[in-house]
């Protein structure tokens, strides 16, 4: 079961702009479809390809890359051993986890000035940049990540090819749905987080439409990431902070609390494990902007931030981790519309993926009251222009918005767009757009 995946479209404009003059490196979590996606493109845009995945490969293949200093040979052998025809111009080499062999991705700086065929490297940033000691990091690669299918890659997989291309001439023109049609589009929406964008995910509830075997998919993927933490902080602070992410979002935290999460550990102790995580792409982190302005990053707290789960499916599994399936009362509830406010913070992360795979970096506000001891959000910020617009997300509630007003008027100068992310139709109310969460896709 192939997926269409919009990177795709990417991938066709290294090729035709690259000539073979860079190797494509393809990053992303794990079990997030690079594999397959590199060879469904080999195998359509060229004439033959071999794929070599440096997890399983014979020893005999590894060792080709110690000595390169005969192109011939290296080429001769991999078409023996894989039983494949390379032709020049018109072949790519894939090499599929490539970290677990830093020589081929030294090898592949000379790889490239030969010229005869294209290459495609797959990987895990952080599992990459673990295997690069004593290695030559080659510059002749261009990377692109690969995130969890979003709503309209979910949207295709379900054979629906129509509904999001229309739901983008409602959110250009501004008219909402209807109550009818906003109904039975979150309804699909909340599928959506539900299942999740993970391929194999997707793939257990076309086959069997059973949400248990989706749910046992993903507590699969959950497993892997969390021994995959474990591998490279054996202390298990990293799989720690790892678990506790729908814990810390549930308490409504104004910043990630690393001391809690970790029983004692200070965040200053830990800053290189959760950059590591980032690296990971298992989690999205959103930093406290400092001066909400254009060009946030410069201004950004490298000491608070929030964390997310890269995926909503595997979220929506991680917060009910100790539960059975059949006690998992968020499937239901999700399903039914009835998803109480204490549980808001499942909206909160699928805006977060949603922002991070339109190519957002996430940014977050936080302000004392002048009057209490409250403290205001703003949920999110984008930089557009010259111009920030401020998005506050709601999962029910939606008439007040205190904190997004006061947001708009602390910085009126600077703030275009506004935004209210909600469950109801679109609609616009003076100077605020209320977006119904599925449409955060177009932002």
């Amino acid at each position: 079961m192939i997926f269409k995946r919009k990177l795709y479209n990417d991938m066709l404009q290294w090729k035709h702009e690259s000539g073979g003059q860079t190797a494509l490196l393809i990053k992303g979590a794990r079990r997030v479809g690079k594999s397959t996606l590199a060879r469904t493109f080999a195998e359509s845009e060229y004439k033959s390809y071999i794929a070599i995945d440096f997890t399983s490969c014979r020893q005999e293949v590894r060792d080709l890359f110690e000595d390169i200093s005969n192109l011939d040979y290296l080429f001769m052998r991999l078409q023996m051993i894989f039983g494949v025809e390379l032709y020049d111009r018109n072949s790519v080499i894939i090499f599929d986890e490539v970290q677990n062999c830093p020589k081929a991705r030294q090898a592949i700086k000379y790889l490239v000035e030969d010229g005869r065929y294209d290459y495609m490297e797959t990987g895990s940033l952080i599992s990459i940049r673990q295997n690069v000691k004593g290695i030559l990091i080659p510059s002749e690669e261009h990377d692109l990540s690969l995130y969890p299918m979003d709503y309209e890659e979910f949207n295709w997989a379900l054979g629906n090819k129509v509904a999001i291309p229309l739901l983008h001439k409602f959110f250009d023109s501004c008219k909402g749905l209807g109550d009818a049609g906003n109904r039975n589009e979150m309804k699909q929406f909340r599928l959506y987080m539900l299942i999740g964008g993970m391929p194999q995910a997707v793939k257990a509830y076309l086959e069997t439409n059973n949400m248990e075997k989706v749910d046992m998919m993903k507590r699969s993927i959950i497993k892997l990431y969390e021994q995959d933490f474990i591998k490279i902080d054996p202390s298990g602070n990293t799989s720690k902070m790892f678990m506790a992410i729908p814990s810390q979002l549930a308490n409504n935290y104004a910043r990630y609390q690393v001391y809690s999460a970790t029983e004692g550990v200070r965040l200053d102790r830990l800053r290189e494990q959760i950059y590591d995580m980032q690296d990971s792409m298992v989690v999205n982190i959103a930093y406290h902007a400092n001066d909400p302005n254009v060009g946030m990053a410069l201004h950004r707290s490298s000491d608070r931030f929030k964390m997310y789960l890269c995926d909503t499916g595997l979220f929506i599994t991680l917060a009910f981790w100790d539960k059975k399936f059949t006690e998992n009362i968020i499937y239901e509830k999700l399903l039914s519309d009835k998803l109480s406010a204490d549980l808001g913070y499942v909206y909160e992360n699928v805006v977060a993926q949603m922002l991070k795979a339109n190519g957002h970096e996430l940014y977050y506000y936080t302000w004392p009251s002048e009057t209490s001891n409250h403290l205001y959000e703003v949920d999110f910020l984008l930089s557009t222009g010259t111009k920030i617009e401020p998005i506050e997300v709601k999962s029910s509630g939606y008439k007040t918005h205190k904190s997004l007003d006061l947001f708009c008027d602390k910085f009126s100068s600077r703030v275009n767009k506004r935004y209210l992310i909600y469950t109801k139709d679109l609609r616009k109310e003076e100077s605020i757009t209320y977006l119904p969460a599925y449409m955060t896709l177009f932002l």
